[in-house]
């Protein structure tokens, strides 16, 4: 905000500025003191000498005392001719200064255009900087010199980081491609699977790059229930209380059923056994039912994966397929204890209700069914093993549940 009031002391100073500076313009020392260029002429008429400093150095009549009651009286022709050229001098400087402006302002709205931003205006400063002055260009944009040559010589640095995010940007695509699901924690695995320590990507930059090359993961949160209650069933006490963690593999599994729907408002079910230690699948089953034979041919397949289940815990919800006593018999078959969290409570089952939600959103994405039969059981048949040989889990810190079992079986003290 300009002053309003001003002291004496500041207007004579003010004045002797103006004359004392260079090829000094009114405009120019108006704007450096922050008041407009009327105020200051009234304080050149009532404070000035009459001379002004021109652009060699040389002392010289101003043109701004012609018509000041102090001005001098009786010039001569060549005097009233030297104050004209003088005054029509400091107008084209003015003029060409204006015009100057103009076109740097007019050629930078473009750039601004993209987005005001600080890098914006340093590009317009090197862009330009070979038909205008350096000094004058960062005085319009708003810029300080010594930021600008500092930004420009970090300039071969910039390009080298570039290259090496468009290096990195390519192979990103590359394993997107593969699996259009993943976001950048599981690209970072990906891309460090293998490669020596230093030679790792930080998953900040992959995020980054991914950021700015508009790759992202598929996110997409469902929530289903399939969970039909069995009041005359048999109930089992909650053995994980939440705590989807193991040991050792084959001591704790959760399951679940969901469905899978067709585009003839059909669905399919899909029910699962999962290993709470590697979070590896180890039994599923798909029919267009929802009997007990389901649940059962799921955890048959996990006890032929897993060569036996004696002695393992396998907990589920209150669905009326695992309250039965078919399935109360095939456990006890196996050797399996079972255990059911509480009613109406997905977060007593959140492990496998999180498998299902992410099986869904992975393979459907933005579809709301499957075209048919054949494509639902093909899809989910190749995601299901994928899951277990190829898709990295964050509980696996980024290997696949197969490969972290393999890792820490490797890991593990052998007998003497």
């Amino acid at each position: 905000m300009s002053r309003k009031n001003y002291s004496e002391e500041f207007r004579r100073q003010a004045v002797d500025l103006y004359e004392s500076t260079p090829g000094a313009t009114v405009r120019g020392i108006a704007a450096d003191l922050g008041i407009v260029r009327g105020t200051l002429r009234q304080w050149l008429d009532a404070y000035g000498t009459g001379k002004k400093t021109a652009v060699d150095g040389t002392l010289t009549s101003s043109p701004l005392r012609s018509n000041s009651p102090s001005a001098p009286e009786g010039d001569t022709p060549e005097q009233k001719i030297a104050r004209l050229e003088f005054r029509v001098n400091e107008l084209e400087v003015e003029t060409t200064k204006l015009t100057t402006e103009r076109e740097i302002l007019q050629r930078a709205a473009k750039y601004f255009g993209r987005g005001d931003a600080l890098v914006s205006r340093f590009q317009f400063v090197a862009d330009n900087s070979a038909t205008f002055e350096v000094k004058r260009l960062c005085e319009l944009v708003e810029v300080e010199r010594s930021s600008f040559y500092a930004w420009l010589k970090a300039s071969s640095a910039r390009q080298k980081r570039a290259r090496a995010d468009a290096e990195l940007a390519a192979r990103i695509r590359a394993v997107h491609a593969e699996d259009s699901t993943q976001g950048a924690p599981r690209i970072t695995a990906e891309l460090n699977d293998g490669v020596p320590a230093g030679d790792r990507v930080n998953h900040k930059r992959v995020a980054r790059v991914m950021r700015l090359e508009g790759i992202r993961g598929y996110v997409k949160k469902r929530r289903v229930r399939t969970t039909l209650p069995e009041p005359s069933g048999h109930k089992y006490p909650d053995l994980l209380q939440r705590d989807f963690t193991a040991e050792a593999p084959n001591r704790r599994y959760v399951g679940d059923i969901t469905y899978l729907p067709l585009a003839d408002g059909k669905n399919l079910y899909l029910a699962t056994v999962i290993d709470c230690y590697s979070r590896r699948l180890a039994g599923w089953a798909v029919a267009d039912h929802m009997r007990t034979e389901l649940v059962e041919d799921a955890l048959k397949a996990a006890a032929v994966a897993r060569g036996s289940l004696q002695g393992a815990i396998f907990h589920s919800d209150h669905g009326s397929v695992y309250c039965s006593k078919d399935y109360a018999k095939l456990c006890h078959r196996l050797g399996v204890t079972q255990s059911m969290g509480a009613v109406g409570s997905s977060a007593d089952n959140a492990l496998a209700e999180s498998f299902n939600a992410t099986l869904k959103r992975e393979i459907l994405q933005d579809a709301a069914c499957w075209s048919d039969d054949a494509t639902c059981r093909r899809q989910t048949f190749r995601w299901l093993v994928r899951y277990n040989t190829r898709r990295r889990h964050t509980w696996c810190g980024y290997l696949s549940p197969s490969t972290y079992e393999a890792r820490r079986a490797a890991t593990l003290p052998t007998a003497a």
